[in-house]
C-alpha cells in the first residue's frame, strides 16, 4: 500500500476561520545574540509570515538556570500559547537544551 502526504499548503481548507497563534521564540547559544542569530530571525519570519505573533523572541546562555527562568516566565503567561527553543542540542557539555525541558515533561 503507497502512502502520500500532502505537504501542498494550498490544500488548507480556506472555509475554516483562521485563528493566528502567539509564540514565543528562544534561542539557547552561548555565542549568538540578536544581530547573529540567524536561526531565531528565520523562525519569526516564518511564524509571521504565516499569520501568526511572535509575541517574544530571546536569547539565552547554555546555563540551566538562565533556561528555566525565561521558560518558566513563559510558561505562565497567559497570553502565551506555543514556546519554541533553537540551540542548545549539540554534543558538548554545555549543551543543556534536552536536558532542562526533560525537567518539564509528564508522562
Amino acid at each position: 500500500m503507497e502512502v502520500s502526504l500532502n505537504t501542498n499548503l494550498n490544500m488548507i481548507d480556506k472555509s475554516i476561520k483562521f485563528f493566528g497563534i502567539n509564540i514565543a521564540i528562544l534561542t539557547i547559544s552561548d555565542t549568538r545574540n540578536l544581530a547573529s542569530d540567524k536561526s531565531g530571525s528565520t523562525l519569526r519570519k516564518l511564524v509571521e509570515d504565516y499569520g501568526h505573533s511572535c509575541i517574544s523572541r530571546d536569547i539565552v546562555k547554555d546555563e540551566p538556570k538562565e533556561l528555566l527562568l525565561v521558560l518558566n516566565k513563559w510558561i505562565n503567561n497567559k497570553k502565551l500559547d506555543v514556546i519554541i527553543t533553537s540551540g542548545g542540542t549539540g554534543l558538548t557539555g554545555r549543551d543543556i537544551t534536552v536536558d532542562v525541558l526533560e525537567t518539564y515533561f509528564d508522562k
